[in-house]
């Protein structure tokens, strides 16, 4: 059950506010550095109170949770701010879109505690969906996948992949960060769904996971055949996997 914290007046002294927001379409080309311009801009035309950093060159105070790489379409993308004041969550959601391109929508703008750390050091997880683009032939049926998969778990020795990293190329057991995978069929089309260990230590990459998949049936991968969707990201706690958005409260 959500929080919410109620204000008789207008505007309310907040600190720390966690923003959720949808990127789809053609905005899905665009780059992490001009998503925060982007965003940046934003928040001066819908009048959002935030905070800026002291200094010679003061900048707005905003991070983002997990970067989107370029042609990757989200459900659940965040960015953290801190503010003066700040409307109710719905307002606030309000005066965003109305300045928001086609492609980016905001979804939430929530409260943070004010010992809460930011969302980029805090994420651990996220799901994906991978699916088969349209005008692309998918090489197997969905119960060659299902099978494949299945035997993929089952085997007892780990799955060693080679991983680039910025400044060389590492190995790394890929079973022990996938946490979920399964698959649906949609249209007749398998659609490759997984949770996976995400963030600056442990990050893995679904187009990793699923050409993994297709080695081992003996298939050529083609990441330009295959869109991927971030659905939502999470951090761990002691319960279990917390969507970043959960960890927020609303502004009445």
């Amino acid at each position: 059950m959500r929080a919410v914290v109620s204000s008789a007046l207008e505007e309310v002294s907040v600190t720390k506010v966690r923003i959720k927001f949808r990127k789809y379409g053609v905005m899905k080309f665009i780059g992490h550095l001009d998503m925060m311009r982007y965003f940046q801009k934003a928040m001066r035309r819908a009048e959002i109170d935030i905070r800026y950093s002291e200094g010679f060159s003061p900048h707005q105070i905003m991070s983002f949770a997990a970067p989107l790489g370029v042609g990757i379409t989200s459900d659940g993308e965040y960015l953290d701010i801190e503010v003066e004041t700040s409307r109710s969550s719905q307002a606030s959601v309000d005066a965003l879109n109305q300045v928001m391109v086609e492609g980016v929508e905001v979804i939430s703008y929530k409260k943070l505690p004010d010992h809460a750390k930011t969302a980029m050091s805090i994420v651990a997880a996220a799901d994906y969906e991978l699916s088969c683009k349209d005008g692309y032939e998918v090489p197997a049926s969905c119960e060659a996948f299902q099978e494949a998969l299945q035997q993929f778990f089952l085997q007892p020795q780990t799955v060693m992949i080679t991983k680039q990293t910025k400044k060389s190329e590492k190995m790394i057991d890929l079973k022990q960060l996938v946490y979920n995978w399964h698959i649906q069929e949609q249209s007749g089309k398998p659609v490759f769904c997984m949770k996976l260990s995400t963030g600056s230590v442990d990050n893995l990459k679904p187009e990793l996971v699923l050409d993994a998949l297709y080695q081992s049936m003996g298939l050529t991968y083609d990441a330009n055949a295959i869109q991927v969707h971030r659905c939502e990201v999470y951090t761990k706690t002691k319960q279990g996997f917390l969507t970043l958005d959960e960890m927020g409260e609303v502004i009445m």
